[in-house]
């Protein structure tokens, strides 16, 4: 199991980030990999990638942070995107429910990151909220297909998703996949299954049976499971093939842990 996308370098982890680190690993996941949303948050996933062999980081500007996003921040993106352990650019994209940079602003944020993935052959790591129309848009017109990339936490329709798997991009489920009012459930069973990969966002969207607690690296289990339940599909081929998505869209070796 791999968790595509956590956040345990938030302030949420402060107190036991070591042991939510070991607990992850000891449950079964072979790696984890760690999104900033801007430069400090992505500095400190270099940081963590660099103590941990099985920690992997993604740089970027979240789109609530784009209307403060500078030069000199997107320089100090560039430079990290160079280490060896970063494996996407991100979190990037759109976010027009909370709206907290303006939306022209987000978009031309969110178009030069993609550029910049383009330029560092990397993939994306792309959140959307109340904006898949823009984003898928924009995605198109900067030739994200050229390096591939993923709709975390993807928020859309079964339609949504093949829009963006036709640029070559996967979709990424979560906690809400267990849910029992789960619109991604409807999503998650109809979207090939070579096109998925599975995250926590933790700490947020916690999975049942720990919703309303803080969300961990080792809660990813339970959105295996649940996909695994909604496909029909033993654990294991759920387990193999979305690992080998994780490992092929992030340019992961399986090295046997």
């Amino acid at each position: 199991m791999i968790d595509t996308h956590a956040h345990i370098d938030f302030p949420n982890f402060d107190d036991d980030r070591n042991k939510v680190i070991k607990s992850a690993f000891d449950v079964g996941l072979s790696a984890i990999i760690n999104v900033g949303v801007d430069v400090e948050t992505s500095r400190a996933s270099v940081e963590l990638a660099e103590n941990n062999k099985r920690i992997y980081a993604v740089v970027g500007c979240h789109p609530h942070d784009s209307g403060k996003f500078t030069r000199e921040d997107k320089q100090t993106i560039e430079r990290l995107a160079q280490h060896p352990k970063v494996v996407a650019i991100g979190e990037i994209g759109l976010d027009y429910y909370r709206d907290h940079s303006p939306r022209d602003i987000q978009q031309q944020v969110f178009a030069e990151q993609i550029i910049m993935a383009r330029n560092f052959e990397l993939p994306m790591v792309v959140h959307i909220r109340d904006a898949m129309p823009d984003a898928l848009r924009i995605l198109r017109e900067q030739k994200a297909y050229l390096v591939g990339g993923v709709l975390h936490c993807f928020p859309g329709t079964a339609e949504d998703a093949q829009k963006a798997t036709d640029m070559n991009l996967l979709v990424s489920f979560g906690g809400s996949l267990t849910f029992k009012k789960s619109r991604s459930a409807a999503a998650a069973a109809e979207v090939p299954i070579e096109n998925i990969i599975l995250e926590t966002d933790c700490p947020f969207m916690t999975p049942e049976p720990f919703r309303g607690k803080r969300n961990e690296p080792a809660y990813v289990r339970y959105a295996y499971k649940a996909l695994a339940s909604i496909r029909n599909l033993p654990l294991s081929t759920i387990e193999k093939t979305v690992d080998e998505n994780a490992r092929r869209l992030f340019n992961i070796a399986d090295d046997g842990l």
